[in-house]
């Protein structure tokens, strides 16, 4: 498809229903980051050790990953739209049960249903949002996603911040006699009840009408985001990208002798290696983290904050790259980024020593600690953080997407689980200069793992993927 036919569309109306789907990634990053400021009120409240600490913050997680798997396949039955509607209501009802929960036990049941709606809605929008733009701009508006996350869990920093300050601390008593921990619980709702709320003033995505056999809808909205004179070309590729003997499904995925496809693997690559970098410590365990290397509680809200606007900043610039620069370059120059500034983390942290049992650094390192953990933030999400979810959403050719992206999107969030839940443990019995190395090795092997299997899409129109 000619890029000038591409470039007709109806950018405002495009970047309005991008503007809705990406609350989804604000949802997915308020829940990321309001867990951040609640774990001493989970700790003394409900007398966790720190394993059992770690599961229970982590049980958002393997309910992202049947989230993420279901939703894959349910988009390609009921629709992009209704399941990330779904996928807000459940959010919801799991944040006002997870503020209300009196036993560990509970909270973690509220957190698996959030994290099954955080995990639909982590790979629904982006898949959406690639559906529905002009390919010569797809990446500058599916990097938008990335912007909403790190707003979200700025977001979430802020409001934690504030709440702990209004009660004194995350265990002081705040509205209606409540802890203020529960409160930073209770507060999600709000971003998902407006996701739910703006979702009913968006279209379903042609890619998914015309798999149905809708294709007068689909033309609709082909004409309403692109025009009528290009309107009736794009249904025909779209349905020419389409088997014409069976919808889409799981068998999508697989070669023909047997197998998964190498795009499926790649896909899960990149799924995974964004997570084994450790990216999801800084997020989960902010607070904690800097805490133990001699700020107060205050200060490392504080610092969560200054993390969570630097993260922006950053995803700013790679909207401003990603569709001139290309994806692959990106994240080859993330990799690099993040193996030196986590080696120096390694370093920094194998500089300390523990005073009654809490990690102290000396003086002048814990400010390069600071920095470096920065550095590494800006890395991160000027590569990883949104080129992955920008590539998981348009890598895939048409017939396989929503098959591809259960797949992809559960490993993603399986290895966010595995990540998340062992740090506590590692951190106090490995140590953090081993953990952290550990994350180094890994963005390394990501460097390699790009240049050798990952293939450019900038440009690329939807229909013209190979799998």
């Amino acid at each position: 498809m000619a890029e000038s036919k591409s470039t007709r569309g109806n950018l405002t109306f495009i970047c309005l229903i991008v503007a809705v789907a990406t609350i989804g990634g604000f949802m997915f990053g308020y829940d990321s980051g309001a867990i951040n400021g609640t774990q001493e009120g989970l700790r003394q409240t409900f007398g966790l050790s720190e394993t059992q600490l770690g599961l229970t913050v982590s049980a958002l997680l393997p309910g992202c990953a049947l989230g993420a798997f279901l939703a894959g396949r349910f988009a390609d039955i009921f629709g992009r739209r209704k399941v990330m509607m779904l996928a807000a209501t459940v959010f919801i009802i799991s944040a006002l049960f997870s503020g209300a929960a009196h036993s560990a036990l509970v909270l973690a049941f509220a957190r698996f249903f959030a994290g099954a709606a955080v995990g639909a809605a982590s790979v629904l929008s982006p898949a959406y949002i690639s559906e529905v733009t002009p390919a010569h701009i797809r990446g500058r508006l599916s990097s938008a996603q990335q912007v909403m996350i790190i707003s979200g869990l700025t977001g979430a920093f802020l409001a934690n911040y504030y709440l702990a300050q209004a009660a004194g601390t995350s265990l002081g008593i705040f509205w209606g006699g409540q802890a203020a921990w529960r409160w930073m619980f209770w507060v999600q709702a709000a971003p998902a009840l407006l996701f739910l709320l703006t979702l009913l003033a968006i279209p379903e995505s042609p890619r998914f009408l015309v798999a149905k056999g809708r294709n007068a809808e689909a033309k609709q909205v082909l004409t309403r985001l692109f025009g009528a004179s290009f309107a009736s070309e794009k249904l025909d590729e779209i349905a020419a990208s389409l088997a014409s003997d069976h919808a889409p499904s799981l068998a999508d995925i697989r070669k023909p002798g047997g197998g998964w496809r190498p795009i499926i693997w790649v896909g899960i690559g990149l799924a995974v290696f964004q997570q084994l970098v450790g990216i999801n410590i800084v997020f989960y365990y902010g607070a904690v983290l800097w805490q133990a290397v001699g700020f107060s509680e205050a200060d490392a809200l504080k610092i969560n904050i200054l993390s969570g606007a630097v993260s922006i900043l950053a995803c700013i610039v790679s909207i401003l790259l990603i569709d001139r620069l290309g994806r692959r370059p990106l994240l080859l120059i993330g990799s690099l980024g993040m193996t030196v500034t986590l080696g120096a983390l390694c370093w920094c942290f194998a500089q300390g020593g523990f005073v009654d049992g809490h990690l102290v650094l000396p003086a002048g390192v814990g400010p390069i600690a600071l920095i470096s953990a920065n550095a590494y933030v800006v890395f991160f999400n000027l590569s990883w953080g949104p080129v992955m979810w920008v590539m998981l959403g348009e890598m895939f050719p048409n017939q396989m997407r929503g098959s591809a992206l259960a797949v992809a999107g559960a490993a993603q969030w399986l290895a966010n689980f595995a990540v998340s839940s062992s740090f506590p443990w590692l951190s106090k019995n490995v140590g953090l200069p081993v953990t952290y190395g550990a994350y180094t090795a890994f963005a390394l092997i990501s460097f390699f793992f790009v240049r050798a299997y990952v293939r450019e899409t900038k440009g690329v129109e939807l229909e013209a993927m190979q799998g």
